[in-house]
């Protein structure tokens, strides 16, 4: 398990969410009365998987809407031909995500909506589904997931990271949040050198080299970049995280 920086600002949240946890159920049932949420799915989102988990290792992809789900596609069709002893778990936050996952992974890939960022959610959904890796992609920050994921053990990538201005004057107030939640990715991929100068200007960087801002050549480095490194993400992370 990897040194995590304490926040308490962090902890704050995990306490406000944690006291506002139990309104997460009406909260979802009036969502999917007004056809954002699935109702049929709806304990998914509260970290009650149906499904069993698959024996063996599970590798965690995470793309919050369409677009972000969209640039998951070919790594996870490069994982499913080059590892297809992984298992691959992929979530999504969106009704219309989920209906185009359904439509385009690969037979085998297990699809579940996201937990909502609930201590006890987050908490059922990682002790169900044990990932020993997680892909991220784009700005999907959510606290209490990524925190209890580190405290797991899971080796975390963030890949194609963007930060918008307005995003990073938020994280400007808590920058000691914001710190303890960058480190705790073992792999952070840049989409472009805006990105980089505030993840730096927040303290997260040790170094970074930015990559062309196109989303096309941003996904095939992914790609190329973390089938290289699977073994180094399930294994060998160094504790001090890697922006490149």
């Amino acid at each position: 398990m990897k040194p995590r920086p304490r926040s308490p600002g962090l902890a704050a949240y995990r306490l406000a969410l944690g006291a506002l946890e139990p309104l997460a159920p009406r909260l979802l049932r009036a969502r999917a009365r007004r056809g954002k949420e699935d109702p049929e799915r709806l304990d998914e989102r509260l970290g009650q998987p149906r499904c069993a988990r698959p024996p063996g290792e599970i590798v965690w992809l995470h793309g919050v809407s369409v677009g972000e789900s969209i640039s998951l596609l070919p790594l996870v069709e490069a994982l499913t031909e080059r590892r297809p002893d992984l298992n691959l778990l992929v979530t999504s936050g969106t009704r219309t995500a989920a209906e185009l996952l359904s439509r385009r992974l690969p037979a085998g890939v297990i699809h579940q909506y996201a937990p909502v960022d609930g201590p006890r959610a987050v908490a059922g959904f990682l002790d169900h589904w044990r990932p020993a890796a997680a892909i991220l992609v784009e700005s999907e920050l959510w606290p209490n997931l990524i925190m209890a994921a580190a405290e797991r053990g899971v080796r975390l990538a963030l890949v194609s990271a963007r930060m918008t201005q307005e995003s990073a004057l938020g994280w400007g107030r808590a920058p000691g949040a914001a710190r303890a939640l960058l480190q705790a990715f073992d792999l952070v991929l840049l989409q472009d050198a805006d990105t980089a100068g505030r993840l730096e200007r927040l303290g997260a960087t040790d170094r970074k080299s930015t990559r062309p801002n196109s989303s096309h050549v941003v996904i095939s480095y992914a790609v190329f970049c973390l089938l290289k490194k699977i073994y180094y993400l399930l294994s060998l992370l160094p504790t001090r995280v890697s922006y490149v």
